[in-house]
């Protein structure tokens, strides 16, 4: 379980507040104003912004004090972060080993991630040979072979066209129950949230309020929830 205990985040000055608990192996979608804070929750569970007050714990364990390379998270941003000077191989490869010096055992750790994320063959290429879609694939599966078991999105798809999306959003799924992994993903789009996650949780006016069934959540929507969606 990851259990967030009366947390208060600190970005710049602009604070979060959390007290909240996700179920191992749920699919939760993060949702809630533009500003109102959802990068800023998941960004201080992957370790990059200052948790003031509470504590972060993962399975009954605090994982606040932990650099965020030896947190239990791996995490996928909305730009993907692909180096364009290296190969698909070599990017997904970060995910293994900084300093991508793999063994036999690690390369064929990213072949299998790319071959599970239909980008079996395309290793050797350059992500300005890919299309956004495929830069997409290439971007989880360096996520894949960090083999976390909590995965936090930050819009990645946000960017693609409604097909494309929805395949990337099918294949999290997929991805997900396979590996077990606890999923938390930022949204601006309801439709996602009914599409992948099993709960939501709603950033608004300062403060992630605990997760909540999807369904009942987006059809009787909070006042702070109905004005953002219209």
């Amino acid at each position: 379980m990851l259990k967030l205990d009366a947390v208060r985040i600190d970005n710049g000055g602009f604070e979060v507040l959390a007290d909240l608990a996700v179920e191992s192996g749920a699919r939760v979608a993060v949702i809630g104003p533009s500003g109102a804070g959802k990068s800023t929750l998941i960004g201080a569970i992957a370790g990059f912004y200052s948790v003031t007050a509470g504590r972060i714990k993962w399975q009954g364990r605090d994982i606040g004090a932990m650099a965020p390379g030896k947190r239990p998270v791996a995490m996928l941003f909305q730009d993907g972060n692909l180096f364009p000077h290296l190969s698909v191989a070599q990017n997904v490869g970060l995910g293994v080993d900084p300093n991508l010096r793999l063994d036999a055992g690690q390369r064929a750790r990213v072949e299998e991630a790319l071959s599970r994320v239909g980008l079996e063959g395309m290793g050797n290429r350059k992500p300005a040979a890919l299309s956004g879609g495929q830069q997409s694939r290439a971007a989880l599966a360096r996520v894949l072979v960090q083999n976390r078991p909590l995965l936090l999105l930050d819009e990645p798809f946000a960017a693609l066209g409604p097909a494309l999306k929805r395949e990337m959003l099918e294949l999290v799924r997929a991805l997900t129950d396979e590996t077990g992994a606890t999923l938390l993903m930022v949204s601006h789009d309801p439709d996602d949230a009914r599409r992948i996650a099993d709960e939501v949780i709603l950033v608004a006016e300062g403060r992630a309020h605990p997760p909540e069934p999807t369904g009942e959540l987006l059809d009787n929507p909070p006042a702070a929830l109905r004005d953002y969606l219209g």
